[in-house]
């Protein structure tokens, strides 16, 4: 084996220019159809592997209305069954106060956070409140809270907000 000189460094830029676009040639043939025909198979095919996309599927299959207790709507009343404590996904501790909702519209149970400092306190069992969604990344759980999808709003016709802040009062029902 005789030694590599200082100047040669290898197979000469024309050679691995060739070798490259052999490459190309035989990759672009070979993965997908291409010629003046071939737009119904290119279309067919495009079609088939949309289903790999997983939005895409559940967005066909109408997953996202089937299982949305709401069923669509930005909102909907339902009756406080218990009050919970949810604790905090790591690292934070914290229980957050939430509460057991049974909607109205189709007896569906869901848990939602009483957002503000003390606002627990206005909500008692039996009382009617309006939900909505939290507002996490395409309708999930928000933060810390796993497993909770939904805020109280209103509580007997009130807004939640204006109980926290002392500018009116709950009615009794």
């Amino acid at each position: 084996m005789e030694p590599v000189s200082a100047g040669h460094v290898g197979p000469s830029q024309a050679t691995r220019r060739k070798r490259t676009l052999k490459y190309l040639h035989r990759v672009s043939t070979a993965t997908m159809a291409n010629g003046k025909y071939a737009a119904r198979k290119l279309k067919k095919d495009r079609q088939q592997h949309r289903w790999s996309d997983s939005d895409y599927a559940r967005r066909e299959r109408g997953l996202g209305q089937k299982s949305d207790p709401l069923e669509g709507a930005p909102q909907g009343r339902g009756i406080v069954l218990e009050k919970v404590g949810i604790e905090a996904k790591q690292p934070n501790s914290a229980i957050r106060k939430c509460v057991r909702v049974q909607l109205i519209k189709n007896g569906k149970q869901v848990t939602a956070f009483c957002p503000g400092d003390g606002a627990i306190s206005f909500i008692d069992e039996h009382d009617e409140v309006t939900i909505a969604g939290i507002g996490g990344a395409k309708g999930r759980a928000m933060g810390d809270l796993s497993g909770v999808n939904y805020k109280v709003e209103k509580v007997n016709g009130v807004s939640m907000i204006e109980l926290v802040r002392g500018n009116a009062e709950k009615p009794v029902r």
